[in-house]
């Protein structure tokens, strides 16, 4: 296994999380949030983000998954949940990417469940080319074309999420 092309550098990741939190803080001036990572994908970004974020924040997590290798499966599977009381409150969604669509409703719908004051999804990476079912989505940091990638947090197989940057991924043959 090996990655391909460098599709984002750590200088243009770093940048856009800069931008991504001001946004973010202006947006939520004067209010806390809960922000909720949804892992284990979105653990490089999520806290990187978070740290760059000016506004009053309660962290908490949803680990989930959907894919087998580097295809999704369709079944969502919630292996832990928050556990924050976040009926009231205003919650940010942070993801690693935004493919299918299907995974990411599931969890905002769970979210709604629960009756937050407001609920905002911020993603990394947004492959709008999958895109099965339409989730609004508030926050995107990059629009990427249709291609696997790694790095940042996202894998294929458990490996490849130490990487710093976003890269394509290429299996050996």
């Amino acid at each position: 296994m090996i990655t391909g092309k460098t599709l984002l550098s750590v200088e243009q990741i770093n940048k856009r999380v800069a931008e991504l939190a001001n946004n973010i803080s202006s947006d939520y001036r004067g209010k806390e949030i809960v922000a909720v990572g949804i892992l284990k994908g979105a653990f490089m970004f999520y806290a990187d983000l978070i740290r760059a974020l000016s506004v009053s924040v309660k962290v908490d997590f949803i680990v989930s998954s959907s894919y087998l290798k580097s295809s999704s499966t369709g079944d969502v599977k919630v292996h832990y949940d928050i556990k924050e009381d976040i009926a009231g409150k205003h919650i940010l969604l942070i993801d690693d990417i935004a493919d299918t669509g299907i995974s990411l409703n599931h969890i905002r719908e769970r979210v709604l469940s629960q009756s937050p004051e407001s609920l905002k999804i911020c993603v990394f990476l947004d492959k709008k080319e999958r895109r099965l079912v339409d989730v609004p989505i508030d926050y995107v940091g990059f629009d990427i074309p249709n291609e696997f990638v790694v790095g940042y947090g996202l894998d294929y197989n458990s490996n490849f999420r130490n990487l710093p940057y976003i890269a394509v991924f290429k299996k050996e043959m």
